[in-house]
């Protein structure tokens, strides 16, 4: 006997797509100002299909964040990562900043993490916990880099790694909040020159 086996429904929409869009709801509306009906038209799906796949509106929240964090917000970290000299890996991390706070394909500006999470940590549910590990996860992958330029001799031996990953993350948001504002790439990128000698600049023991 031939048993026909259920299949389920198959999904009708692009998940990291969807996830897009929702960052940007969320980065413009704000956590309360996201309505389901807005989310659900943004994305390009019913209110059935987000509550089987993401929980709730909570839930979608997170799930945002976490994307984010991991895609949008490490492009920066990823160019200081992979150019192999110093300077020019200081610079190409601030360049990413720029081009991801202006040019993010929800239309938004700045950070995500900064201009909508930030706000919510303290009354949304996890929302504080992620941008913990966000920062921390930023500082460690910052610091990692630049130790290593230590063990190759590019950077002198008594180079404080972990205070200027932490300047970097610190320029790194006065960036993003500028162009919250609506400072333009040139504006921006005018600064570079003096934020890449502010991190690797050293004293002689």
């Amino acid at each position: 006997m031939n048993v026909t086996k259920k299949v389920g429904r198959p999904k009708t929409f692009d998940r990291d797509d969807a996830l897009t869009k929702a960052i940007g709801v969320f980065w413009k509306q704000g956590y309360e100002g996201a309505s389901m009906k807005l989310l659900t038209d943004k994305m390009g799906i019913n209110s059935p299909s987000l509550y089987a796949e993401f929980g709730d509106k909570h839930g979608l929240y997170l799930e945002a964040i976490n994307s984010y964090a991991t895609n949008d917000a490490c492009t920066p970290l990823v160019a200081l990562e992979t150019e192999p000299d110093i300077h020019c890996a200081v610079r190409a991390f601030f360049e990413a900043v720029i081009d991801y706070s202006t040019q993010h394909a929800s239309g938004a500006k700045g950070c995500f993490l900064v201009s909508c999470v930030a706000t919510s940590a303290g009354h949304v549910d996890g929302t504080a916990e992620l941008l913990r590990d966000a920062i921390t996860s930023t500082d460690k992958r910052i610091k990692t880099r630049l130790d290593h330029e230590v063990r190759t001799g590019s950077l002198p031996q008594n180079f404080p790694s972990a205070d200027r990953a932490k300047l970097m993350f610190d320029l790194r948001q006065g960036m993003v909040f500028r162009a919250r504002a609506g400072f333009t790439d040139e504006v921006l990128a005018g600064d570079i020159d003096k934020y890449v000698g502010s991190v690797l600049a050293h004293r002689e023991s």
